[in-house]
Formats: C-alpha cells, sequence, structure tokens
C-alpha cells in the first residue's frame, strides 16, 4: 500500500484521448508504441511503479498541451506478447495536478505533480454516496445502454458496491474526452454520480434540450 509521503514529485505521464482512470478502479492497457514500452520498462524500476493517466486537449490555436488534472495508477498487471507488446492493468492510486512538464531527453513524458487535495484518494476505504438511488439509476442506464446498443452484466450491476459502480461506468461508457476530465475532477462520489447522470440524460435526448431516444 502506498502512503500519502511515498507519492513520487515526478512521474511518466500518458496522454491517451478518453481513456479514464479514477483512485480504486482498475484500467487495462495495451501498449505497443516504443516510447510507451520503454516507459512501462522504466516505471517497473521505480518503488511505486506509478504512471500518471492525462487527457490531452488542444487549445484554440492547435497547441498541443495535457489537462492539468490526471490520475495516477500502480502498475499491478504485467504480461508481455510474444510480439513483444505488453498487456498492463493500472490501479488507480490518487488524483494530481500538473505543476510542469519536465524538460529534457526522455521517449516519454514527465511531470512533477502535486498531491495536495486529493489526501482521499488513497485511502483504501471505498467512498460513499448517501444520496444513490440505486433502482432509479440502473432504470436510467437500462434505457442509456438499449439507446446505444450496448450490452452488461446486470447481476454484477446490482450487486457491486457503490463507488465500484460509479467509477466503472465512467470510465467505461463512450463520453467525450471533455466528459471524461469532467467526471475525474468531480470532487466526490456523489457530484461524480450527479455528473455522470447528466451526461446519460444528455446523450438521452441527442445532445439537445429535446428527448428523441426513446
Amino acid at each position: 500500500m502506498i502512503s500519502q509521503k511515498d507519492l513520487p514529485e515526478t512521474i511518466p505521464v500518458f496522454p491517451l484521448p478518453g481513456a479514464l482512470m479514477l483512485p480504486r478502479a482498475r484500467l487495462p492497457l495495451h501498449i505497443f508504441e516504443p516510447r510507451y514500452l520503454a516507459m512501462i520498462e522504466d516505471c517497473m524500476k521505480t518503488k511505486t511503479r506509478l504512471i500518471g493517466m492525462v487527457q490531452p486537449r488542444e487549445t484554440p490555436g492547435g497547441e498541443k498541451r495535457l489537462h492539468s488534472i490526471g490520475c495516477a495508477g500502480r502498475l499491478t498487471g504485467f504480461s508481455e506478447t510474444e510480439d513483444g507488446r505488453y498487456m498492463i492493468t493500472l490501479t488507480g492510486t490518487s488524483r494530481f495536478r500538473i505543476r510542469e512538464e519536465v524538460q529534457g531527453f526522455s521517449p516519454y513524458r514527465r511531470c512533477t505533480v502535486d498531491w495536495a487535495g486529493f489526501g482521499r484518494d488513497i485511502s483504501t476505504t471505498e467512498e460513499t454516496d448517501a444520496g444513490f438511488d440505486r433502482d432509479a439509476f440502473l432504470g436510467l442506464l437500462g434505457r442509456y445502454l438499449a439507446a446505444m446498443k450496448l450490452s452488461t452484466d446486470w447481476g454484477n450491476l446490482r450487486e457491486a458496491d457503490t463507488e465500484l459502480l460509479i467509477n466503472s461506468l465512467s470510465m467505461l461508457c463512450p463520453f467525450t474526452p471533455e466528459d471524461k476530465q469532467a467526471l475525474l475532477e468531480a470532487p466526490s462520489l456523489s457530484t461524480r454520480r450527479e455528473t455522470l447522470v447528466t451526461l446519460i440524460e444528455f446523450a438521452l435526448r441527442g445532445g439537445s434540450g429535446e428527448e428523441v431516444i426513446q
């Protein structure tokens, strides 16, 4: 288990559009680009084995930037294919705020980060949501999945702990990168659930003020 004081000042970052990492959730990734293969190899040599997942963004002038808030995951699963690709699993550890990008020779990007303000993320205790109405939420979700022609294991959804349910859906639903960023930056599980519901309702309205998907 990583404690707050063990979190490093500098971490490698992986800017991957639409790939959302959240505390205590697991994110499987398929790594094949040489620079990210090198990142994984270097990561496995460190004590914390942390990689920061960050949403890239483009400025109005077309400049490639990173969102200021990301989430670090600990490398907890690793396998190598016969042709040299890596299949890894990251387990969400804590969100962070980027201070600055580290300049210097490295095939992948690195940033100095600030972990302040995200102390609750590092806890092993799952977050709760007192206002969560599971039946109403699953009803809305059912309409959304039907509209998107997606299937799911309803037995697992009904039995899943609240945090796992909300965070897993936040990570898996096909929202835009900006929507994923909004879910990441939600200050609590309750506000993440509210954001998730808003995004689902918006999708059911076809992105307009009128409900068009039944």
